[in-house]
């Protein structure tokens, strides 16, 4: 029976999406569950997944717009490959090189797929015989696996290379140049001392770790001071609507994420209401399924402020662009130990630069400056983001 995969949707406004890439080539044998293909659409990444086992054939190109529910591939499920047999030696199998050396390993180590297993074993083919017949196809599809890079091209080489634009990289730019075109974005900065914080994640990271099962980063600090700040300067936490300003009585905070499709945004919900360590273990959950291409449509949805860490790249200093329809984004940068005057002597102490972009219409000067005055004093005084006890570190961290 030939069954046919379509092209699912993405969310309820989307009605095209691209084949960003097939997992697969046209003609191979697939299993049920088994990863086709990535699509693509302007807000997220989803994946096409066989759902039976059987020979695929393909519909749909790669990088060409398509519709949501239309035919991407076929599977013939009559051409299903023969059951796995039982594996006895999961060693990966070993090669012998015809080529004899002295200065040569005896044999070198090949990982076997269960896919190209089973079709080995369905044809009675050596894993010899397969390298044996090494064609281009096979080398380029090598070149594109993690962990292997081709060898740099001779120095003087004048070349270039075309790839047309993704839908999502389209909507990102679209969406920059919105923002510089209709808001009154402006920037304010202000630099933190990072001593206190650093001392208290350095304390409690072991125990932090042991209970809560996630490393102590920073980002979650920043979180909570930055939901605190929102809390004292709600046009901050706002956006237009016509010729309204809502502003939120919740903070729904972005975390912008650099992942291999582009820049993402997962949104933290309701922040006002975790501690540290439920934010912080949010945060690295979804940090990593934006990082692998899992992450939901939902989980990217609204957000009421972002927060954007360019130090993690080496930024000393930056001025981060709005996030629309947000009227605020906070920009935190890399920790470098400076010179500074503290009680008329100078020291060195780590320093990070702040900045907060945000919109004039909106926002203006004496509040963006309150709220990026706030969140500095939070962080260089952590205790003080909840009430003063007299176990005020453990309460802080949960613990």
């Amino acid at each position: 029976m030939i069954i046919e995969v379509k092209i699912p949707s993405p969310g309820e406004s989307i009605s095209t999406v691209e084949i960003a890439q097939w997992l697969v080539s046209d003609g191979d044998l697939v299993t049920k569950n088994q990863d086709l293909a990535e699509i693509e659409s302007e807000k997220a990444t989803l994946t096409i997944v066989s759902p039976a086992d059987g020979q695929v054939k393909i519909v749909a190109k790669e990088r060409v717009e398509v519709a949501v529910n239309s035919i991407a591939c076929t599977i013939d499920d009559s051409k299903a490959a023969a059951q796995d047999k039982p594996q006895t030696d999961k060693k990966p199998a070993k090669v012998e090189q015809t080529i004899a050396s002295s200065k040569e390993p005896e044999g070198i180590d090949i990982k076997i797929t269960p896919l190209a297993k089973k079709m080995m074993e369905q044809n009675n083919i050596q894993p010899q015989e397969v390298i044996n017949r090494l064609t281009a196809k096979h080398v380029t599809g090598a070149l594109q696996m993690p962990g292997v890079n081709a060898a740099p091209k001779p120095e003087g080489e004048r070349s270039m290379e075309r790839k047309p634009m993704s839908n999502l990289r389209k909507k990102v730019s679209e969406r920059l140049v919105a923002v510089k075109n209709q808001t009154a974005m402006l920037t304010t900065f202000n630099e933190i001392d990072m001593t206190n914080l650093m001392q208290l994640r350095k304390k409690y990271q072991s125990q932090f770790q042991e209970k809560h099962g996630v490393k102590l980063g920073f980002m979650s600090f920043f979180t909570k001071a930055a939901t605190l700040a929102l809390k004292a300067f709600p046009s901050v936490n706002a956006m237009i609507d016509g010729d309204d300003i809502v502003y939120f009585k919740y903070s729904d905070i972005g975390i912008a994420v650099q992942t291999p499709r582009g820049l993402m945004v997962p949104v933290i919900r309701d922040t006002g209401s975790k501690d540290i360590a439920t934010l912080e273990s949010d945060i690295v959950l979804l940090a990593n399924k934006a990082r692998k291409g899992v992450i939901t449509l939902d989980e990217l949805k609204g957000g009421t402020f972002t927060i954007t860490n360019g130090g993690v790249f080496g930024s000393l200093l930056s001025t981060p662009i709005l996030n629309p329809p947000q009227t605020g984004i906070l920009g935190m940068h890399t920790i470098q130990d400076r010179p500074i005057a503290v009680n008329g002597q100078v020291v060195i102490r780590p320093m990070m630069y702040v900045a907060l972009s945000y919109d004039h219409r909106v926002i203006d000067g004496s509040e963006s400056v309150g709220f990026l005055l706030k969140v500095k004093t939070l962080i260089e005084n952590p205790y003080q983001m909840l009430a003063q006890s007299a176990n005020a570190e453990e309460e802080l961290l949960g613990l």
